[in-house]
């Protein structure tokens, strides 16, 4: 695949080991654009809007690279499920999450200015969570760090622990759709 210079523009830890993964050299810089919020949006919509508030703003900064931001969101019908702000806010989140089955949405922004192009798309994953109880819960949150992580859960650390199945792309739920964003770059 020849690119152009590809930019990260996100600090997730996870996003660049997928990256590394699928065989990609590419640069992080990670976004300083404020992520919005709005009810009005549905979660597809509000992922591909912070993908692009974060790409853009890393492209600003350099015109010629190919800028790759993304966003991802856990929501249950209406409910949205971003990064928890504390340990209980966590421990809230999967309570809420736990016997039911959520979405968890990548929105992806590809833009690469000084050529005036872009690509905007969103994935969808369904996951199934267990049936937990309190003691569960504390127990999973005891093993991995939930605040860097949409929904308060990590599915590639001991995931089996909480998650029952999903339907859909894995790396997703890990923060970035592999598959369709191979496709996608082949077709840059």
């Amino acid at each position: 695949m020849s690119l152009p210079r590809l930019i990260l523009a996100s600090a997730s830890p996870r996003r660049a080991e997928l990256l590394r993964e699928m065989g990609l050299k590419f640069h992080v810089m990670p976004s300083a654009a404020a992520e919005a919020h709005n009810e009005q949006l549905t979660a597809r919509e509000l992922c591909q809007l912070n993908a692009y508030r974060k790409a853009r703003e890393v492209a600003k900064k350099i015109p010629d690279a190919l800028v790759l931001g993304a966003d991802t969101l856990v929501h249950l019908d209406t409910r949205l499920f971003g990064k928890p702000a504390t340990l209980v806010e966590a421990e809230q989140m999967l309570e809420g999450l736990q016997g039911r089955t959520h979405d968890v949405v990548t929105g992806i922004c590809l833009i690469h200015l000084r050529h005036y192009r872009q690509k905007m798309f969103a994935e969808t994953t369904q996951v199934t969570f267990r049936v937990l109880d309190s003691t569960q819960i504390r127990s999973y949150l005891q093993t991995v760090n939930p605040l860097d992580k949409a929904g308060g859960y990590a599915i590639q650390e001991n995931g089996d622990l909480i998650v029952a199945r999903i339907a859909g792309s894995f790396s997703n739920v890990v923060g970035l759709p592999v598959e369709r964003l191979k496709s996608e770059l082949a077709a840059w």
